[in-house]
């Protein structure tokens, strides 16, 4: 094995997973986010000689999120909600069920919400929240400045606490 393959793996493999959930949270879709992070393998791999620093981290997530974006191109985007399939096991010895139904539902309901919002709002919300990284490193992944990503993320944390509460509001009436 060549010794940029080996440093490519050892380097960009740790964060598979990472770059597999910015996907299905930017596109919606299982299916499509195997697509979009085969592609981004693809691209970084041609592209790994270029890539300087000492994180890869934010490198491979900027493409993940550029080869999104390049797969919308010419076409917008369908804000209906696409729900993510739901991988756990149907039965199963765990919580009672009724507290597990009502975990799943606000569950959905909060992914829902997310979707919903603009995807400068959505990307740095993911990637700072569900990936928990910081906000230089979104900088560098969306190609913000970091001032940007942090009234993004104020922006988008104020946007999810008014759709959630307007939700529980229009529940209660």
């Amino acid at each position: 094995m060549r010794r940029a393959q080996r440093s490519f793996e050892a380097l960009a493999l740790p964060h598979l997973d990472a770059a597999y959930n910015l996907a299905r949270w930017l596109c919606g879709s299982t299916n499509e986010a195997d697509d979009i992070v085969q592609d981004a393998m693809v691209r970084a791999w041609r592209a790994f000689d270029q890539f300087r620093g000492d994180d890869i981290r934010p490198w491979l997530l900027a493409i993940v999120r550029n080869c999104w974006r390049n797969s919308f191109a010419g076409r917008r985007r369908d804000h209906a909600h696409v729900p993510i399939e739901d991988e756990r096991a149907l039965v199963h010895d765990g919580p009672d069920p009724e507290v597990q139904a009502v975990s799943a539902s606000e569950g959905r309901r909060l992914r829902a919400i997310i979707d919903g919002l603009p995807e400068e709002f959505r990307t740095a919300l993911v990637l700072r929240e569900v990936e928990d990284m910081s906000y230089r490193d979104i900088a560098e992944a969306t190609g913000a400045p970091i001032g940007a990503v942090m009234s993004r993320l104020a922006r988008a944390r104020a946007l999810l606490k008014a759709r959630w509460q307007a939700e529980d509001e229009h529940v209660v009436r």
